[in-house]
């Protein structure tokens, strides 16, 4: 009988400590949040991917008094695969080294910039009342409307800051995911004479497609305030204008993170603005999507993971992450013949779609 309460007392304070965990996964992404803006991956990066801590506060703004909190922070940041510490060095000093995780936080193709974005208080505060937002009805207000009064897209056409903040963070993200893109999907845009980046915002994807492939046309389609700040010198071509109205021609149209921001019905008139542009498949023509099929690629628990949290945090516009059947769905209704779905970009796939 006491083997059998002690069994049933474990399995409580099991149970404790996973909601416990659970309910404290905030400080592991505020963690994060705190090694971005004290750049701490920075710090350690420069002193070639290992330093001590006294070596990481030399270059970082800090209050001496805080040193002790700082050791906290790391040890956070180390359980969460961050940073690792490795063997103590001639003095005893731990060395708090940069992992794959902290890796992606440094370097010209850094996604710090998309990390900052997701961890702002903007983009975080309207979570804090999600139970509230559910006894709302759908379309509106969506979980960032509900919370600030307004669409972070009306939000963002009048605050500076916060539209940098996105611009930032969509060239971080595409560049460093369209580098992987064309190393294992690259086949995608071979054969293509032209290529228009819907919702391209600064032109970071389509400057690697046209770097890879310059024999590639490439333009970029987004609103006047977003492309009124595109970069010059470049050779891609930047057009204002509204995707849900028109789509400039083009051998191919090209969506990506785009179309998980919308609902059925608005996808469904995007892409069928995207067929408009296009040629027939015979000659070419074709759709190229990068976006999550829920459901496709790993099914191992983290990726399974991720995709359940990415479709959760982009209700905060209303947006959704499909499944193949749901992709299917749009793509038909949109008028489309055949679809082909490629699941090479670790959670995230590449979809060519098929007039």
């Amino acid at each position: 009988m006491a083997l059998n309460g002690q069994s049933t007392d474990q399995a409580l304070l099991d149970a404790e400590q996973e909601l416990w965990t659970t309910s404290f996964s905030h400080i592991k992404s505020m963690a994060l949040k705190s090694a971005l803006d004290l750049r701490l991956a920075d710090a350690i990066d420069h002193h070639s991917g290992a330093a001590t801590l006294h070596q990481i506060v030399a270059r970082v703004t800090l209050h001496p008094s805080k040193i002790p909190c700082l050791r906290r922070l790391m040890r956070v940041l180390t359980l969460s695969s961050v940073f690792t510490i490795q063997q103590a060095d001639g003095a005893g000093d731990s060395l708090y080294a940069l992992t794959p995780v902290s890796r992606l936080l440094v370097g010209s193709r850094s996604s710090a910039s998309i990390m900052a974005f997701v961890l702002n208080p903007v983009l975080v505060t309207p979570f804090l009342g999600i139970g509230a937002w559910f006894q709302h009805a759908l379309p509106d207000p969506c979980i960032f409307e509900h919370t600030h009064g307004e669409a972070l897209w009306e939000m963002a056409g009048k605050d500076a800051t916060l539209d940098a903040l996105i611009n930032k963070a969509m060239v971080s993200d595409s560049g460093f995911i369209m580098d992987v893109a064309v190393r294992e999907a690259g086949d995608v845009f071979r054969g293509l004479s032209s290529l228009v980046d819907i919702g391209g915002g600064l032109g970071a994807a389509a400057q690697v497609i046209s770097e890879t492939f310059p024999h590639v046309e490439c333009s970029v389609l987004d609103l006047e305030h977003v492309v009124s700040n595109a970069p010059v010198g470049t050779n891609i071509k930047y057009v204002a204008g509204d995707m849900f109205e028109s789509v400039p021609p083009a051998n191919a149209a090209f969506l990506k993170s785009v179309l998980h921001d919308w609902d059925d019905e608005k996808c469904v008139k995007i892409l069928e603005s995207c067929r408009k542009a296009i040629p027939p498949r015979e000659v070419g023509g074709k759709v190229i999507i990068i976006d999550i099929v829920v459901g496709a690629g790993l099914q191992d628990k983290k990726h399974t993971e991720v995709h359940a949290l990415l479709d959760m945090y982009i209700m905060f516009i209303n947006g959704i992450e499909r499944d193949e059947q749901e992709w299917s769905k749009i793509f038909v209704e949109a008028g489309f013949s055949d679809y082909k779905i490629t699941p090479v970009l670790g959670f995230r796939s590449i979809i060519e779609v098929y007039p």
